[in-house]
């Protein structure tokens, strides 16, 4: 069985319907997924440096873990700790799947991606065993 880390921000509601419905896509794949939402560290205080470095460690151990990076990224301007995950992966040579669900790119990240998808009906349509790669066409900036 393939391993995802699931990237993405989930700090509004439009970002938790969309976290939850590629939670969902991904397993009806057959794929494992680790989305760092469901795996929150729950001990100590939320926002103090243990919980901070809890946090961080568990997400590294998630992303090294797995076999592909799957990132809700919401445009040029989107969440900075997902650009961060983004990046890592990039760096420890693992394939990104990026799923577009802002207007907007920065080439950074749609450059550094295996794949580029256009909205969560893509990443459903998406065959992880053939594992296409495609580029970035929307907006930049």
């Amino acid at each position: 069985m393939k391993r995802i880390y699931l990237a993405s921000p989930f700090f509004n509601d439009t970002e938790i319907e969309n976290l939850s419905k590629a939670e969902v896509m991904l397993r009806e794949k057959g794929l494992y997924v680790f989305s760092p939402r469901e795996h929150e560290v729950r001990e100590g205080n939320v926002g103090n440096p243990a919980w901070s470095l809890a946090t961080f460690t568990n997400d590294i151990r998630g992303i090294d873990s797995c076999d592909y990076v799957v990132a809700l990224y919401y445009g040029n301007y989107s969440d900075s700790g997902t650009a961060w995950e983004i990046g890592y992966a990039f760096a420890t040579h693992k394939p990104i799947i990026i799923v577009h669900l802002g207007d907007s790119s920065n080439l950074m990240i749609h450059e550094g991606s295996h794949c580029n998808l256009m909205g969560l009906k893509e990443l459903e349509e998406y065959d992880f065993e053939e594992l296409e790669r495609s580029r970035y066409s929307g907006k930049m900036f």
